[in-house]
């Protein structure tokens, strides 16, 4: 994962902002009485990128894979249409309590630009539901130059996208943040739709790090930068605030470590999952590496 990559993490200011004031009261508003929901992956779980992380003799990579983490941010439906048959076989590799997060198919998000994918989106949808109690949050991730011009595109999507699938978006372009008309203009459309807004840490675009919720699910996406004591740093205080969060009446959380040397995340994982068990008394198993 290349982007937001820097060559040089130590000039970076990877402290997080303080939480935009509408993330409290969501939070606040929230349903206490929910059980906690926490989730933590990686990307893939292919054994090229995670050397290092399965057994010698690893014959089925999910099934593994499935053991060590209880959930997947499922990158490899970006690549292609995930056809039922491949999707049906991979939910039946996989316990009842693990979840597949899958990314909206790029022919949809980068190629079309949400312009005339009614039909496409259907497909897709209908293909991710047979993850049935598997799928846990499907999420659209736009290019940096998708920008608010396009935004009845990005209405038009939201507002047609089958209300049965919990959906997450991804925006990466500065002009949706930039401006408070139009952040707030963007916010009141998730808001309204029930829309999770993903909160991306990566090194080269802190200009990405809102911290704002627009549902009572925190999706967080974080990209290390290769360098090991900055990278576990930004990890602690990300548990800090998820504790904060969660105290305040946060309940869903999806948490997902990526690094441009994806053999790296197993075991930022692994770190991030141990702190945050203790911090939030979840009894979430650590992964091993082999």
């Amino acid at each position: 994962m290349k982007f937001g990559q820097v060559d040089n993490p130590a000039e970076v200011d990877f402290s997080l902002p303080e939480d935009h004031p509408a993330t409290t009261i969501i939070l606040e508003n929230n349903d206490r009485s929910k059980p906690l929901n926490v989730y933590v992956g990686c990307a893939k779980w292919n054994k090229t990128d995670l050397k290092g992380f399965y057994p010698r003799g690893t014959k089925d990579e999910l099934t593994y894979y499935s053991t060590q983490f209880n959930s997947i941010e499922l990158n490899a439906t970006f690549y292609g249409m995930p056809p039922a048959e491949r999707v049906i076989n991979w939910r039946d590799k996989t316990p009842e309590d693990f979840r597949f997060f899958p990314k909206i198919t790029q022919s949809i998000s980068h190629m079309r630009r949400l312009n005339n994918v009614e039909q496409l989106t259907d497909e897709y949808c209908d293909n991710i539901a047979h993850f049935e109690h598997k799928l846990g949050m499907a999420f659209l991730q736009l290019h940096d130059n998708f920008g608010y011009k396009n935004y009845e595109r990005l209405v038009s999507f939201i507002e047609n996208f089958p209300k049965v699938i919990p959906l997450a978006v991804e925006l990466r372009n500065t002009s949706w943040f930039n401006e408070q008309r139009i952040s707030e203009e963007v916010y009141h459309l998730l808001e309204s739709n029930n829309i999770t807004n993903i909160l991306v840490d990566t090194a080269g675009r802190r200009d990405l790090l809102h911290m704002r919720l627009t549902t009572p699910v925190a999706f967080v996406r974080y990209v290390g930068a290769n360098d090991p004591q900055s990278d576990r740093d930004r990890l602690d205080e990300w548990v800090g605030r998820i504790k904060n969060w969660v105290d305040q009446g946060l309940r869903d959380v999806y948490f997902f470590v990526h690094q441009n040397m994806e053999k790296e995340s197993p075991l930022l994982t692994a770190h991030f999952i141990e702190h945050l068990n203790k911090a939030i008394g979840t009894n979430l198993h650590i992964p091993q590496m082999a």
